[in-house]
């Protein structure tokens, strides 16, 4: 079972004006730092902004650690592979069946006509987007839990040794902090190392799409993009260690917030989790539950409302 961490610090993008490093010295002034940039994969190194608001800090290597256990077993590295094409396959065959059944729901959403007798429809459509997307979450979960049936990779010593390594780094380290980029990637690592267990009651502060991977499930989304329709997706199974938000990084440049009934309708499809905002300025705690914060939220009105993060 995924530990509970005991607190979080949901943050939204840092771009040049990093925020982190001030909520860091807020919250723990004393405490020594770790960051995890796995997310930006062979780019973990390289200094961002965030880094420079983060002074002393200990990066983790995430990403290079996983190189290395890549490197020494082949065997795991074929195996979580052949795990990748899989996810892949899936996604493929859930973004067709999503397409259909979003155009049917968004159809019978702006239809006109007697409530009576569409209401009940549109009803219906929605719960077969739903449905669709915990499905696709249990298949996710089911091909994970296959893989770590398979190759149970805690055990093997490649990934033995860099677990003890992080958990010597950690030795002393009071606040963990996760940065965005590449969110499977991200994932993927943070799994394969287990570091959510590694951490205990450690404070993290998640940015951007770090925070997307503290969530249940990491929704893809953008209204606008190059091809396709703009339907949002369940694109990974996060960590889970908080529960009821969709964390939302950039959502202002990428949600056409002015679109009431776009917003609806995004509300609508991931209620009861609370579809959050995460703008630069953002900051969500949660102890158990949510703790007041900066934020807003997709409301099923259509309306973009200020979210205090009660649960």
């Amino acid at each position: 079972m995924t530990p509970r961490a005991h607190r979080v610090i949901l943050l939204g993008p840092q771009g040049d004006e990093p925020d982190v490093g001030r909520v860091v010295a807020e919250v723990a002034p004393d405490a020594k730092v770790a960051v995890v940039s796995a997310g930006w994969r062979e780019w973990e190194d390289e200094e961002r902004p965030a880094a420079h608001a983060l002074p002393g800090s200990v990066n983790l290597t995430l990403w290079a650690r996983a190189e290395r256990v890549w490197a020494e077993d082949p065997e795991l590295t074929e195996g979580h592979r052949a795990l990748q094409r899989r996810i892949r396959a899936l996604r493929r065959a859930y973004n067709l069946r999503l397409a259909r059944a979003m155009e049917a729901w968004i159809e019978l959403f702006d239809a006109d006509g007697e409530p009576a007798i569409l209401d009940p429809e549109r009803a219906d459509a929605l719960e077969s987007v739903r449905a669709l997307d915990r499905r696709h979450t249990q298949r996710l979960e089911a091909f994970r839990g296959a893989f770590r049936e398979d190759y149970d990779p805690w055990n093997r010593g490649s990934v033995a040794r860099e677990r003890a390594a992080l958990a010597d780094a950690l030795d002393g380290i009071g606040v963990v902090v996760v940065e965005g980029g590449h969110v499977p990637s991200l994932l993927n690592r943070l799994r394969l190392f287990g570091l959510a267990d590694l951490l205990g009651d450690r404070l993290v502060v998640a940015c951007s799409g770090g925070a997307m991977a503290w969530t249940e499930r990491v929704v893809l989304f953008h209204d606008s993009p190059p091809w396709g329709p703009g339907h949002a997706e369940v694109g990974e199974v996060g960590l889970g260690l908080v529960r009821g938000v969709v964390a939302l990084p950039h959502g202002s440049a990428r949600l056409r917030l002015d679109d009431r009934a776009r917003v609806r309708r995004f509300a609508l499809r991931f209620a009861p989790d609370a579809a959050v905002v995460l703008d630069p300025g953002t900051r969500l705690e949660w102890r158990g539950g949510w703790r007041p914060g900066r934020s807003r939220r997709l409301a099923e009105s259509g309306d973009v409302r200020a979210w205090q993060g009660a649960a």
